[in-house]
């Protein structure tokens, strides 16, 4: 659907899990694939070998600043702790400023319906603002999601931190 729709995959660059199914899928479609990998997790886990592009980084920490730069928006598949940070992550920095690009999450399942349950338990608590809930877009169907992320507007907010100060 990614290659179809002319959109390109830049993830983690591993070949394992789901983005390495995604990846392989882009990648079978025609679809422009960029991983981006720490050194130090190469030694662990195996890169995709027929990417578009690899990029590896010397540290985690470049490793999200690159994704976010080569990126026009995020999706969040099903995944664990290292999936919720990220996406925690990106949504913070879009809540401060630092871009104005869609944050999705595919709600495969119901798989993110407790996230999204604390989301609206931290919104009603007041720790977190409308505005800012209104960055966090979840949806079940891909398609479906995809197409808002297509369309989305960013919410004006205030600039809190340059790009480069993330």
């Amino acid at each position: 659907m990614l290659a179809r729709r002319g959109i390109g995959v830049v993830f983690g660059g591993g070949h394992v899990g789901m983005m390495g199914a995604v990846a392989d899928a882009a990648l079978s479609a025609g679809g422009e694939v960029i991983g981006v990998i720490p050194e130090g997790l190469m030694r662990r886990e195996p890169a995709c070998e027929e990417l578009t592009r690899l990029i590896v980084t010397a540290s985690m920490h470049e490793r999200k600043q690159r994704m976010a730069d080569l990126s026009d928006g995020f999706m969040a598949l099903p995944g664990g702790f290292g999936t919720f940070e990220e996406f925690c992550e990106i949504v913070t920095w879009a809540q401060l400023g630092v871009h104005q690009k869609p944050c999705g999450l595919l709600d495969v399942g119901g798989y993110y319906a407790p996230l999204l349950a604390m989301f609206d338990h931290a919104l009603a608590e007041g720790f977190v603002q409308p505005v800012h809930y209104s960055l966090v877009l979840a949806n079940a169907d891909p398609a479906a999601l995809l197409s808002r992320m297509q369309t989305w507007q960013a919410p004006p907010l205030k600039r809190w931190l340059s790009p480069d100060a993330a």
